[in-house]
């Protein structure tokens, strides 16, 4: 791909999708002078109404293309589960960053792990499932820990995943399971997740950000702390993969990489996000320049900005949870007291358990001080510590 001619202030950015990884797409915009305008593929769920332009119409209307296409200079995607059909008119038209090709073999397992596979990066082992029969041939190879069934498309936060061993029933496994194709992946005696922000214009250049460590709670992201508290040599390697893997993918965009470090000292892909992610929201209030801003640039054909860390930081995702438990009010003004407390709400409408919110991101001048904060926050929103 060559280099996008800068775009002024004043044009417009299409996004490909409704959630709040466009909202604040959207907010980055506005601070630069940028539209945004946001197909949603769907009624809003309100992240999506700081956007100069919603289009709720369903993904596949030739209306809701022609909308987006008349508003849109170029565009971006914030989820992955669009389909590859409107991803490819899209593109026809307009420039598309990530493009078509990259955010398909992002949105399926499969493709994903015979891209990593293909490409001499470290993943976990698997096997491709399609029958009852397969799955008893790959159940017997798995080690003594078992592994993860996998549905090998529309899977995010824990959804689409099974827990088997060699001695599950395949019949009824694969019964249960009801998908036409899966991926069964060893499972990892895990000593910590991590993940890495990739920044790639359309010249090539790359930067990696500070890598993330990562804590889940019932398989959704609970916290993130930077700089990851892990041996020099283990981030410099995440942060070498997460390049070769944007430039594998002749990645332009923002692109995230999380990892698995495995109890036995093998750093794994995991999976791979064509867009800013969860772990990366810190970079708002603790990097130089934010990962909205990075797509932002490389959307528009400007360099990318510094991806210096310059506060120590531990973000904390706010669920539904916090809601249902305060009855509808979160002790906000307890929170907001603690220095270095940055508040973002996403704009939704309903509040439900297990439903991402928003999150809290904690700056300061030791990254013990950070911890520390996100404790007492966690104790004043009743959240469980972290574990």
């Amino acid at each position: 791909m060559s280099p996008l001619s800068p775009l002024p202030p004043g044009s417009t950015v299409g996004v490909l999708g409704g959630g709040q990884l466009g909202r604040m797409l959207a907010f980055a915009a506005r601070r630069m002078g940028y539209r945004i305008v946001s197909w949603v593929g769907g009624p809003d769920s309100g992240p999506a109404g700081v956007a100069d332009y919603v289009i709720e119409e369903p993904f596949d209307s030739p209306a809701g293309l022609a909308a987006f296409l008349e508003r849109a200079q170029v565009a971006t995607v914030e989820f992955e589960n669009i389909p590859r059909s409107l991803l490819e008119a899209v593109a026809a038209q307009i420039p598309l960053m990530p493009g078509a090709q990259a955010v398909a073999i992002c949105q399926h397992r499969e493709r994903e792990k015979r891209f990593l596979e293909e490409n001499g990066i470290p993943c976990a082992r698997f096997a491709v499932i399609e029958t009852a029969d397969q799955l008893r041939t790959a159940l017997a190879a798995l080690p003594e820990n078992g592994g993860i069934l996998k549905t090998a498309e529309f899977g995010y936060d824990g959804k689409g995943q099974l827990s088997v061993t060699r001695s599950s029933d395949p019949e009824a496994v694969w019964s249960a399971f009801s998908t036409p194709r899966a991926v069964l992946e060893e499972r990892i005696d895990l000593a910590a997740e991590l993940s890495v922000l990739v920044v790639r214009d359309g010249s090539g250049h790359a930067l990696a950000y500070d890598p993330a460590e990562n804590f889940h709670r019932d398989h959704i992201l609970d916290v993130s702390i930077v700089p990851a508290r892990l041996a020099p040599g283990i981030l410099e390697e995440a942060r070498t993969i997460a390049l070769r893997v944007a430039e594998a993918l002749d990645y332009h965009g923002l692109l995230a990489v999380e990892f698995f470090l495995s109890g036995d000292g093998r750093l794994l892909v995991n999976e791979m996000a064509p867009r800013p992610h969860n772990s990366g929201h810190h970079t708002i209030d603790a990097c130089e320049t934010s990962q909205f801003e990075q797509q932002l640039r490389v959307l528009c054909g400007l360099a990318p900005g510094s991806t210096r860390l310059h506060s120590p930081t531990v973000m904390l995702n706010l669920l539904g949870d916090v809601w249902e438990d305060a009855k509808g009010k979160p002790n906000w003004p307890a929170v907001l007291a603690m220095p270095g407390a940055h508040l973002h709400l996403y704009g939704k409408h309903e509040a439900r358990r297990g439903r991402k919110m928003g999150h809290i991101t904690f700056t300061a001048p030791t990254l013990e001080e950070a911890l520390a904060n996100q404790t007492k926050a966690r104790e004043i929103l009743g959240i469980p510590e972290l574990e």
